[in-house]
């Protein structure tokens, strides 16, 4: 696989799993089901997903060749990105009106 191929695969997974709290009822998609399920519980499971994703880039980065050293900046910006990903199931959840 080419590296501007996996970086391809990383991203469309960041994006599924930044979206993936919103658009179901149970925890973790295995979990029991709440009605309503709590914002804590979708931001947990935002930041579980966010580890599991960067986890998946780890492994990548290390097929690849050799892992580069992490400041906090980098977890910043990834962060915040992941956020940013998430604003379709947001917008999806809570801001469409439906009857």
């Amino acid at each position: 696989m080419s590296q501007s191929l996996q970086i391809g695969v990383l991203i469309v997974l960041a994006l599924l799993a930044a979206n993936l709290p919103f658009f179901s009822q149970r925890v973790l998609l295995l979990g029991p089901r709440r009605e309503p399920k709590l914002m804590a519980w979708r931001l947990l499971e935002l930041v579980l997903l966010y580890f599991i994703v960067g986890g998946v880039g780890r492994a990548l980065e290390h097929r690849a060749g050799q892992i580069a050293p992490q400041g906090w900046e980098f977890y910043a910006v990834t962060g915040t990105m992941f956020l940013t990903l998430a604003f379709p199931g947001f917008v999806y959840r809570y801001l469409v009106h439906r009857r």
